[in-house]
């Protein structure tokens, strides 16, 4: 039984033309860290990410009663702006305080707070768009911290456009249900690898070769998607799981981007880990789950596209793959 998931046209492309204004995964997340270096004096570094190749629009908005007594000093990096300063937070202590981002509502940027003390407990939270604040609280329960990364790992490959449409394109190429099973699962395992070598720090990638890279991966789809049409055959065509799982090992470290900046504590490294793999993993079954019952839904109310609009979805992932592709390149270039 072949898997006919190009019938989820109108879905497909309306992730191809939200492709062709955003960069994937140029919503790498910020971090605030807040150390406390004696009594009521804490060493403050705030890390903005580069946001389209322009400095982060959200800024950093400190309680009244904090003081500043060092700083601030400015770092630009190649993926960010680092800024740094000390400051006093007087008699009303650091529990209850509120730290602020204006600007990032208007972005599609999360931010990882940690707050560290000299007794050693910690507090994190993740600052979202729709919620840009947070209030600083003792330790929280694990439970807590493990809904935050799961949800960061969610809207993490939803906003990664270009992982999306890798497990499109295989979702196009795959023929029964017990290749589509492999297939998912190969890419699962194989990104799984390599998130969590690159998570625990045994390897990296620089970014911007990493992207060029997974775009094309994309691109690579695009042609044996049409081989599948014309009833020709490939390696790719006959063991898709096998494609899944190389290209998933590139995918991974672009997942572990999304995770290793936010710069948590070693002792958070497992949880972090595992629950924003989770979040990951929900939102590619969510996205596989929703393409299957669309193609499902339209071949149920047996609605006839015209043959253009159901080749559509496999163009739209070779011409993605071919844009981000040279895109992505010239960005080494320059």
């Amino acid at each position: 039984m072949t898997l006919k998931v190009f019938s989820a046209t109108p879905v497909t492309l309306f992730i191809c033309i939200l492709a062709g204004a955003v960069f994937a995964h140029e919503s790498q997340p910020g971090s605030l860290d807040i150390r406390q270096m004696a009594g009521s004096r804490y060493e403050v570094i705030w890390k903005a990410p580069i946001y389209y190749g322009r400095p982060h629009p959200a800024r950093l908005e400190l309680p009244g009663h904090w003081q500043t007594v060092v700083g601030p000093t400015e770092r630009v990096l190649s993926d960010s702006y680092v800024y740094r300063r000390v400051i006093t937070i007087g008699e009303k202590g650091v529990h209850g305080s509120i730290v602020r981002f204006p600007g990032l509502e208007g972005t599609i940027t999360d931010v990882f707070v940690r707050l560290n003390r000299l007794d050693g407990t910690t507090m994190t939270a993740v600052v979202r768009p729709t919620k840009p604040y947070a209030e600083l609280r003792g330790e929280r329960s694990w439970h807590t911290t493990a809904g935050e990364y799961t949800g960061l790992g969610f809207h993490h490959i939803m906003l990664g456009v270009d992982h999306l449409l890798f497990v499109l394109g295989l979702l196009l190429i795959v023929k029964g249900r017990i290749m589509l099973l492999k297939t998912i699962t190969s890419f699962t395992v194989a990104h799984s690898i390599t998130l969590a070598i690159a998570t625990l720090g045994y390897a990296s990638a620089p970014l911007p070769p990493l992207n060029a890279a997974i775009a094309l991966s994309i691109l690579f789809l695009g042609p044996e998607i049409v081989r599948s049409w014309r009833g020709e055959t490939s390696l790719t065509i006959r063991f898709p799981w096998v494609v899944a799982f190389m290209f998933g090992l590139l995918h991974g470290f672009g997942f572990a981007s999304g995770l290793s900046t936010t710069g948590m504590p070693r002792a958070e490294l497992p949880l972090a880990l595992l629950f924003f793999n989770v979040g990951v993993e929900l939102g590619q079954i969510g996205f596989v789950a929703v393409m299957l019952l669309l193609g499902r839904s339209f071949r149920v109310l047996e609605m006839r596209w015209p043959l253009w609009v159901e080749r559509a979805p496999g163009y739209a992932v070779g011409i993605c793959g071919a844009y981000w592709t040279i895109q992505r390149t010239m960005m080494l270039i320059k």
